[in-house]
């Protein structure tokens, strides 16, 4: 291959040994939004809130991002659970899970343990997860979880308003460490809904409701002040005490939380908002009270400092005290203003429909290779997994089997030839599946900003007209955005499982390069908005053929190459547009192309198409449509469509298919 023969493609060298719990960098705006003094006069909050949060992200922030890091159970398989079985059995593994919680799990028997082990992710699927009757526990020594997305609800006793009778709680923990909880609905438990107990260390609870309950949320249960938690966005509605209480906590930094509605029982004292307790340093910043006995106080022996909160009907208590903390010095953050927080947090607070939708896998932070991100999505996988993939080179055949779609492989870098997956296999270690690098057999599989390579050098090892894929697809409804294709002979095969079943390609803002054949089967394939170079193998009259179609003689549509471009270093009219392939001689392969709008060069022929195997051109179906440049023109050995065809010759005809499929309706990057 003349264009990577100068350079071979260095190997990926990986990340340092021991990659577990990577460093999960806060991109944060710092600066600060508050709104000055407080007080009655305060304006209501915003009434519209247009999308979400800019502070709401995938990732931990706050302590659970530190010293390490929170990753939960990244590296690990993912699995989807609908019933306790199988939550109990994935929840508590010695190994690393992300589990996918589909619909709403019954605990059996009432107010019963799920134990939770360390390297876990728990996150509901949309807005419907749910742990009725049941709690999740972290025993001491539990570390590296996450726990999104969830209602835990109704295992509250009746008659047992103070919690004294049961311990079910919604989550508990004891002395476990680097743990994020996040977008969760708490209700009508039998205890607490929310304890961090006893000694846990880098915790972040973050937009969770708390609703309906007598104690919402506690910290503490020790003497020791070691608990550092960052607490934000979230929703205290309903809820009588501790919201939360913070017991010897070494750092408590609530910030944009909305405490409102609050039980009201006459209770002098422990009615209340949120409560230093002990030797707890605690800092809030830009939270909302409103209709809240004590909304913020302290013990005598604990810091409190406050700033930029809006107090809407409050009485009681209202602490400061001591320097506590500067919550900067530890890590970056961003504050919503104080106004905004109650249309902010009752929308965008709780189960979410668009998260657990999909799952994100990042190579090779948290998998090595992209082979090892694919092996970790369960076999008929019915929700999209993400596998982003950071830049670099990654020397290695990958292979998406059949019954693992909805897939999106999708690089990191700032341009699509900044992450490459490359091989050197010829076709004659295997045929096509032998030689090609990249293998999608799945369908509803999505491809971008991405470079897909087959680096094999034909001259290193004496051969001549050597096939070496750097893609092959069979799956249908395939998406390939901003991505490239390198190689010589058949670089990208767009195929079919069988000859009478009819695949779907779309190739949008791409590029495709090589010279014999290098574009070719039988599945429906659009290549639009793209640049297309045809390699010269130095011959002066034929450097080859672009296109090598095998179409099913029943599916009009075929390859549809439009608004693009063809560029080529061959010399002038020695380029073929293509040529009809009929695998193993079979007769019911009629090859169908139309290059529609496109440019070609000087290097295309004035006869561009041309006989393969004994088959002639004229038997295809091969036509031109508006092209344009040095290479176009119109003569008897170039077939033109008719004006009055075009309309059922366009991106959409040839995509749509029996389901109506339109990728190239969705916006770029989606």
């Amino acid at each position: 291959m003349t264009h990577l023969r100068s350079k071979r493609l260095p190997t990926w060298s990986g990340a340092s040994p021991g990659v577990g719990r990577t460093l999960v960098a806060v991109a944060a705006l710092l600066g600060s939004l508050g709104l000055g003094a407080v007080g009655e006069a305060e304006a209501e909050a915003a009434t519209e809130v247009r999308g979400a949060p800019r502070s709401w992200s995938d990732r931990p922030h706050g302590f659970a991002s530190l010293d390490g890091g929170t990753t939960g159970g990244a590296g690990g398989k993912v699995v989807t659970v609908t019933d306790q079985a199988a939550l109990v059995k994935y929840a508590s593994a010695d190994e690393p899970y992300v589990i996918r919680v589909k619909g709403s799990i019954d605990v059996d028997p009432f107010g019963s343990d799920v134990v939770v082990t360390s390297n876990k992710t728990l996150i509901g699927v949309g807005d419907t997860g749910e742990i009725v009757h049941g709690e999740l526990h972290l025993n001491p020594g539990t570390s590296n979880v996450i726990i999104r997305n969830l209602t835990v609800r109704d295992s509250y006793v009746e008659g047992d308003w103070d919690g004294k009778t049961t311990d079910f709680d919604a989550i508990q923990m004891d002395s476990a460490d680097h743990v994020w909880i996040d977008h969760n609905r708490f209700e009508h438990m039998g205890d607490g809904l929310l304890d961090i107990r006893k000694d846990s260390r880098y915790i972040t609870v973050s937009h969770n409701q708390f609703k309906n309950h007598n104690k919402a949320f506690g910290i503490g249960w020790t003497s020791n002040v070691l608990t550092e938690i960052t607490i934000d966005h979230n929703w205290f509605t309903g809820t009588k005490q501790r919201n939360p209480s913070a017991d010897n906590c070494a750092y408590a930094h609530l910030y944009n939380n909305y405490l409102s509605a609050q039980v009201s029982d006459g209770d002098p004292t422990w009615t209340y908002g949120n409560w230093a307790r002990g030797r707890t340093r605690m800092v809030i910043e830009n939270s909302y009270y409103k209709d809240v006995q004590h909304p913020y106080q302290a013990d005598a022996t604990a810091e409190l400092v406050q700033r930029g909160s809006i107090l809407r009907n409050v009485t009681g208590r209202r602490d400061t005290r001591g320097a506590a903390f500067d919550p900067r010095d530890l890590y970056a953050y961003r504050l919503d203003p104080a106004a905004a927080v109650p249309a902010l947090v009752t929308r965008f607070s709780g189960p979410q429909k668009n998260i657990g939708t999909n799952t994100v896998l990042d190579v090779p932070a948290a998998y090595p290779t992209v082979q090892a991100a694919v092996d970790a999505v369960p076999a008929g996988n019915d929700g999209t997994v993400t596998i982003r993939i950071a830049p670099g080179t990654y020397r290695a055949k990958v292979l998406v089997p059949a019954n693992k779609p909805h897939l999106v492989l999708r690089g990191t870098g700032l341009h699509r030839s900044d992450t490459v997956i490359v091989h050197d296999t010829p076709a004659e270690y295997g045929g096509s599946n032998g030689s090609a690098t990249v293998r999608i057999l799945a369908s509803d599989v999505t491809a971008r900003n991405l470079t897909f390579s087959n680096d094999f050098d034909e001259a290193a090892h004496e051969l001549k007209g050597e096939q070496a894929l750097a893609m092959k697809t069979t799956g249908d409804r395939i998406v390939f955005e901003n991505t490239a294709f390198l190689g010589n002979q058949d670089t990208l095969m767009t195929d079919s499982p069988k000859l009478d079943v009819i695949s779907r390609v779309y190739i949008r803002d791409s590029y495709i390069e090589g010279d014999v054949d290098f574009l070719y089967g039988r599945a429906t394939t659009v290549v639009e908005r793209s640049v297309i170079k045809a390699l010269s193998r130095g011959s002066t009259s034929n450097n080859g053929y672009i296109t090598a179609a095998s179409t099913w003689k029943d599916n009009p549509y075929g390859f549809l190459i439009t608004r693009s471009k063809v560029i080529s270093d061959a010399p002038a009219g020695s380029f073929h547009l293509g040529r009809p392939w009929h695998p193993g001689g079979e007769p019911d392969a009629v090859a169908q192309v139309l290059f529609r709008d496109t440019e070609l060069p000087a290097a295309i022929k004035s006869s561009p198409w041309t006989d393969m195997s004994g088959f002639s051109w004229k038997d295809a179906r091969f036509t031109e449509y508006r092209t344009y440049g040095p290479g176009a023109g119109v003569t008897a050995d170039r077939p033109q469509l008719p004006a009055a065809d075009a309309p059922t010759r366009t991106v959409a005809v040839y995509l749509a298919g029996t389901d109506g499929w339109a990728p190239h309706l969705r916006r770029a990057g989606r």
